[in-house]
């Protein structure tokens, strides 16, 4: 494929965004210790990092494998933000503490924080800790020319890699031997990696949404689910294909065709404004309506971004409506126990008008 290079990513202004946000909420600070989250604020790609963000400071501690790292990194994002390195653990609180000293709170990501660093994060900073909520997941959602180049870049990738290899699947080849050959297609296309572990699953095995490769041969009258994605310059892509190999017989056939039906239904829905709520709605009614609600057992989809699984969810239970920018999936399924399941699944960004898809290999495919 070709190398285009990538859109910018527009880093340096993400701070200043979640300065509005925290000054909306009342939080003088906040300390930022979820990976993506301090990626996405700063750029920096290391395993370990914290960053302190206030009104009018950002400090950013790791330690002493990454001081060359975050200040470089830090300097190609143009994010005006400090480095502080601690050797140990102990070490890094106590420069956390020296920048939080006047501000009588500070808030911790609710969602990513353990018990435990919240107790020790109260005794280490001389300051009050309190839940912050998402401030930063809410940020992440709307995505800017720079991330939706890298994820529509993922999902050609994803796209082109399953074109080169899924006639393999006729081929006697084993579940295990397809995800490990589809793996290596995206890779040698230039994703760094894989953007969770592909599901491959044929026969009975499919009748398991989040069944994992086996040893087990695919054989023709089966169908086959194929759910898999990659990673480009960390940002994620999503599909999921279901792959007749030769004719799975007349129910199968029919579960195929009541899942297309349901996932154009739940991707027509699409659209800024809607309520994730209602696209779970379209494509389940679909499915419902030809009397196999008990057989959709997940959600229709997911936000994808820096995490395959983000903000929105779209689901039953979700209470977001979809913003201009959001990217989602569309992934209904169905699985029976003796028959096997069909999912069928899109990436797609959300426009004012509708929503436009990313991942564009065809969905009938029969071998």
């Amino acid at each position: 494929m070709s190398a285009a290079p990538l859109a910018p990513l527009d880093v340096a202004g993400r701070l200043p965004r979640l300065r509005e946000r925290l000054a909306a909420a009342g939080l003088p600070a906040l300390l930022v210790t979820k990976r993506e989250n301090v990626r996405y604020l700063t750029g920096f790609t290391g395993s370990a990092g914290v960053l302190l963000v206030t009104a009018d400071d950002a400090l950013l501690v790791t330690d002493g494998r990454y001081a060359t790292q975050a200040e470089e990194q830090l300097g190609t994002s143009g994010v005006p933000a400090r480095v502080g390195i601690g050797l140990t653990a102990a070490a890094q609180r106590e420069l956390l503490a020296a920048a939080v000293r006047g501000h009588d709170r500070v808030g911790l990501e609710e969602h990513s924080v353990t018990w435990a660093d919240q107790r020790e994060y109260a005794a280490a900073l001389g300051a009050e800790v309190v839940p912050a909520g998402t401030p930063v997941e809410g940020l992440r959602r709307v995505k800017d020319a720079g991330e939706l180049d890298r994820i529509r870049r993922a999902c050609a990738i994803a796209d082109d890699a399953f074109a080169a290899v899924v006639t393999r699947l006729a081929e006697g080849v084993t579940e295990r031997q397809f995800a490990l050959e589809l793996e290596f297609a995206m890779r040698e296309r230039g994703a760094s990696g894989t953007s969770f572990d592909p599901i491959v699953a044929a026969g009975p095995n499919g009748a398991m949404p989040h069944a994992r490769p086996t040893d087990r041969v695919i054989r023709r009258g089966e169908l086959v689910v194929c759910d898999f994605g990659c990673v480009v310059d960390g940002y994620c892509s999503d599909m999921t294909r279901t792959v007749w190999v030769g004719d799975p017989g007349p129910e199968a056939r029919r579960l195929f065709s009541v899942v297309l039906e349901s996932q154009a239904a739940g991707r027509d829905a699409v659209a800024a404004d809607v309520e994730c709520a209602a696209v779970d709605k379209a494509s389940r009614d679909v499915i419902a309506a030809a009397g196999l609600a008990d057989a959709f057992s997940h959600s229709t989809g997911h936000g994808v971004g820096l995490e395959i699984h983000e903000a929105p969810r779209v689901a039953s239970s979700a209470r977001d409506t979809l913003l201009a920018g959001d990217v989602v999936t569309v992934e209904p399924g169905v699985y029976v126990p003796g028959v096997g399941g069909v999912r069928i699944e899109d990436t797609v960004v959300v426009t004012a008008t509708g929503a436009e898809p990313l991942t564009l290999a065809p969905k009938e495919l029969v071998l």
